[in-house]
């Protein structure tokens, strides 16, 4: 009679049995460490699944951040993080093994972690093979292709000496960044890292791929250098600081990898083996890999790719492929170079310990391919990373329609679409391979036929509406909004002879024709000069298009769509208008205004009316912007309406602030006289400290000088027009109802209730900014800020039992950084004695080639005007203009000798953190719109283990309490 061991599995998870492992492992993923602890005593089936290494491996770099040192496992590493207050003795113990327990998924999980690789064997080689013997240049060929070349190292240091033993003699106590799915950001010191793949049974190992070894590393840089086939690289133009990653540093162990991925921005790289031996699988682009799921954002076009890792790939989804539809393969060896051209898909899997150096470029090849990939809008994001798998149904059948093939079948049942989302269905733990093998690659390959990785066929999924300035911005882009403008501009003023290229990807990113049509329009009604040549690219500072003329600046409101643009136009004209009233010696530091308008188009015809500001032109009173009766001198959309607006606002998606297609085609625009000179931006590098010194002076003067300006008296009436008073309060906003039993300034109310709704949300969208802001910090932000806004302000009452504000109310420029500031050059003597006149060189220096001196002389870009807490216009200088200099801070702060909190005779001011200036500057940066705490935590790196946002407050705006001018 045979022996049968009963299924544990039943009584040991009871009601929890349904559910199958894979799952049942996702969940206790969800959980804290101690639970996980907890849980493994419940039962013989929870203790094991509650001590799989992958379990805690997860649940280990989910709390990690910083240095890592691995402890033998990563229980044991997960559980010194914990710092748990006695001693764990379980290492002493021997684990508890149950019989009658099989899973299927457990084992194929265990089998991955403890694969050896040495003894794969790949019969195909399908990558082109090329050896170098000349230094001369090469056609890489018209049909970019993966190629695989050798001799291209040969003369590196790096090919004898970038070995795991050499690199620890050298840099064994040097931290590298470690890739790995992770929350935080994590390094290893290269020796714990070379213990840990010595010891480690992970199925994904971590790995080291650090884009800044050349910083930890420097000796590094020096023994490679960038092959001459790939040395065209167009980001170059751009400050380090600006251009996206480029080059990394990557070691891995046997079982890592880098797992299915398009390179970022459709760049193409080249990766050079030093030792080991690399896998590598291709696809060409828009053929989705099997068991890869490409999701597309329908709102910023930001691409999210679900893959199995490189290992579990080769092993579950390889075999299933047909010949026909295996990827190109190849095994790189030492000393051999690969080229992945721009969109491929590529998988590489570590065959043994290996070490490696990769960069990614753009060149003339795929110049246009990267600027339509960081163009806004979202669909053709999806066709260049999943062809025409990305499209729904009724595209699909347009496509079929224009596309010249006789068999294009672009019916998938076996794919699903949702919320643009690409899904190619590969195989679970459970799923029928066979089925999946016969089935789905006769539909896979139906539906590429008509796709081509060809550029005049891709722009065309471009959104037709589509504006760069207001389409969200990509998150997932490697370069910002602004850098691209600025890069766009170094290329066509620094490449005169690619200008044909560069104005084809500045259409497809900034749709740089239409706004240069607009541009020609202004010019033609004001009789400005025709636009120039080296003119016709908007430039990168600002977030409207703005346009630098011989002797002027045009810049066209965009941004927030219509109403946003007529409210930035309006209290900048109202601002310019007061200005002139009052002799403040701040209108000697501010461009003139020579033109301003509105330009709309109707029936294929464009229309200019000017407009200084005042009164509500009828195209513009038609939209139905306004729902006061405003006079002809009044300006209806200055300050207070504005400010109205963004009380309106604040929390919107950009979804529900579109404008009606009427606001379409309306755009305002301001002329203002060009101040020769540089912007700080440009010169940061080269000023010397007394100069930057003499930029703290002039900046603490001028905002002196601003924040003494008079704002427009508030006109009450506007509170009812949106119902202020009378709305219900926000849910679990204190703020909200305290506003209603008790009476402040009205110039205020707007203020602090526009506070009490930005903090509605605010840890969901510090979430959504993510790294480099601590996890730990989020979790405590909501306590961190006050439920009562009108605290920040020390309320007290009057003799007449009125309530008073201790802050001064002021203008708020918001936005003075460092491409906002105009420096000039200042005549060294001997120009002077000469009588010669500086003409405002772009290289800096004078005719005989001495540098010069800087010195500040114009601030720019009024139309993010405010009204409010002066100590906002703190947090841009300090953090962009002066990057934290605390030195350059004092020197502003001496210089601006105004009180930022008030101390009235008879008045006892509040306690406590209320009382410190450096909490109401870290509240108004943590409520910012824009991502300033990523500033904050990219300047001062050791606050990203801060314990408290106090710890973070007192670090950064500490010097704010020792500031004199309180009183």
């Amino acid at each position: 009679m045979e022996n049968s061991v009963k299924d544990r599995r039943p009584d040991a998870l009871g009601d929890l049995k349904v559910l199958p492992d894979e799952l049942l492992c996702s969940i206790l993923e969800y959980l804290t460490p101690r639970d996980v602890g907890r849980l493994a005593c419940v039962s013989s089936v929870m203790y094991i699944f509650c001590n799989e290494e992958p379990l805690w491996m997860s649940l280990c770099l989910k709390k990690a951040s910083g240095l890592l040192q691995y402890k033998g496992s990563w229980k044991k590493t997960t559980l010194y993080l914990e710092d748990p207050p006695i001693e764990y003795e379980e290492s002493c113990r021997r684990p508890l093994y149950f019989d009658g327990f099989y899973s299927p998924f457990l084992y194929k999980r265990y089998y991955r972690c403890h694969t050896v690789l040495d003894g794969f064997s790949f019969d195909s080689e399908l990558v082109k093979r090329r050896k170098i013997l000349t230094q001369e240049p090469l056609d890489r060929g018209s049909a970019e292709e993966p190629v695989l070349f050798s001799g291209l190292a040969d003369t590196w240091s790096a090919r004898n000496t970038w070995t795991i033993d050499q690199l620890l003699t050298r840099y064994g106590d040097t931290a590298f960044k470690i890739s790995q799915r992770s929350v935080g950001n994590i390094s290893m010191k290269l020796k714990d890292y070379a213990s840990y793949i010595n010891i480690q049974h992970d199925e994904d190992p971590l790995y080291i791929f650090d884009y800044k070894f050349g910083e930890a590393a420097p000796g590094l840089l020096k023994d490679y250098s960038v092959p001459h086939l790939f040395q065209e690289d167009l980001f170059d133009v751009l400050d380090v600081n600006q251009r996206p990653s480029y080059r990394w540093l990557i070691v891995g162990p046997e079982r890592s990898g880098a797992s299915w991925h398009v390179d970022p921005a459709l760049t193409s790289a080249w990766n050079t083996l030093l030792c080991g031996r690399k896998r590598w699988a291709l696809y060409p682009p828009g053929r989705v890999p099997l068991g890869v799921t490409v999701h597309v954002n329908e709102e910023d076009g930001d691409v999210h790719i679900d893959t199995p890792s490189s290992l579990q790939w080769w092993l579950d989804f390889y075999p299933l492929l047909a010949d026909e539809d295996k990827p190109i393969e190849c095994t790189q060896l030492p000393g051999e170079t690969i080229f992945v051209p721009s969109g491929w898909w590529h998988c590489v899997l570590n065959l043994e310990t290996s070490v490696a150096v990769t960069q990614n470029f753009v060149d003339s090849k795929n110049f246009e391919f990267v600027c339509l990939d960081l163009a806004p809008g979202y669909r053709h994001k999806g066709i260049c990373r999943a062809g025409l798998l990305a499209l729904d149904e009724g595209s699909a059948e347009d496509v079929k329609k224009t596309t010249p093939c006789d068999d294009c079948d672009l019916s998938y049942p076996d794919l699903t679409r949702k919320e643009k989302r690409v899904r190619v269905n590969g195989s679970d733990e459970n799923q029928n391979y066979e089925e999946a093998s016969n089935g789905l690659f006769r539909s896979y390959n139906s539906w590429q036929q008509g796709f081509s990785y060809d550029i005049n066929f891709l722009e065309k999924f471009l959104d037709e509406e589509r504006d760069h300035y207001n389409f969200p911005w990509n998150l997932g882009n490697c370069i910002g909004q602004r850098e691209m403008r600025e890069w766009l501009s170094k290329l066509w003023i620094g490449k005169p002879e690619m200008r044909q290229l560069i104005w084809k990807g500045a259409c497809l990113a900034l749709n740089a024709g239409k706004w240069l049509e607009r541009l020609e329009e202004i010019c033609n009604f004001h009789k400005l000069p025709t636009v120039t040549a080296e003119e016709r690219l908007p430039v990168g500072s600002g977030s409207n298009p703005v346009y630098l003329m011989a002797d002027c600046v045009v810049k066209i409101f965009v941004e927030g769509g219509l109403e946003s643009s007529i409210y930035g136009l309006g209290t900048e004209l109202e601002f310019y208008s007061l200005l002139a009233e009052v002799n403040s010696p701040l209108k000697n530091y501010i461009p003139d205004v020579l033109e301003s308008g509105i330009l709309y188009l109707k029936n294929g015809s464009y229309t200019i009316v000017p407009w200084d500001g005042r009164g509500v032109p009828d195209v513009i009173g038609k939209c139905n912007l306004v729902s006061w009766k405003s006079k002809e001198d009044d300006f209806p959309f200055g300050i207070w309406s504005k400010k109205l607006f963004e009380y309106r606002t604040v929390g919107k998606s950009a979804s529900e602030l579109s404008v009606s297609d009427g606001g379409r085609n309306i755009w305002p625009y301001i002329v203002t006289k060009r101040c020769k000179g540089k912007m700080f931006a440009q010169l940061r590098e080269t000023l010397s400290w007394e100069d930057v010194l003499n930029l703290a002076s002039f900046l603490g003067e001028q905002l002196h000088n601003f924040h003494l300006l008079p704002y427009p008296p508030f006109n009450e009436s506007f509170l009812s027009d949106i119902n202020m008073k009378t709305e219900p309060p926000c849910n679990n906003c204190v703020t909200e109802d305290v506003l209603g039993k008790s009476s402040i300034p009205a110039e205020w109310e707007i203020f602090i209730r526009t506070l009490a709704r930005k903090k509605k949300g605010v840890a969901s969208r510090l979430t959504a900014w993510g790294d480099p802001i601590p996890k730990s910090l989020i979790e405590q932000v909501d306590e961190y800020i006050p439920d009562d806004f009108t605290k920040l302000l020390d309320l007290y009452k009057d003799e007449n039992g009125l309530n008073k504000v201790c802050k001064p109310c002021s203008w708020i420029h918001s936005d003075i950084m460092d491409d906002n500031i105009v420096m000039e050059p200042r005549l060294s003597e001997n120009a002077a004695d000469s009588g010669r006149r500086d003409n405002g060189s772009a290289c800096g220096c004078d005719v005989s080639g001495e540098e010069k001196s800087w010195r500040p002389s114009h601030i720019l870009d009024f139309s993010d005007l405010s009204v409010g807490d002066p100590i906002y216009d703190l947090i841009p200088i300090y953090l962009d203009v002066f990057r934290g200099d605390s030195g350059l801070f004092k020197q502003f702060l001496e210089s601006y000798k105004l009180p930022l909190m008030r101390r009235m005779p008879q008045h006892e001011p509040g306690g406590g953190k209320f009382a410190r200036l450096s909490y109401h500057a870290m509240c108004y940066c943590i409520l910012h719109e824009e991502n300033v705490l990523g500033a904050i935590f990219g300047i001062w790196k050791e606050l990203r283990t801060a314990k408290s946002w106090e710890e973070v407050e007192l670090t950064v705006w500490g010097e704010l309490n020792n500031y004199k001018g309180l009183e």
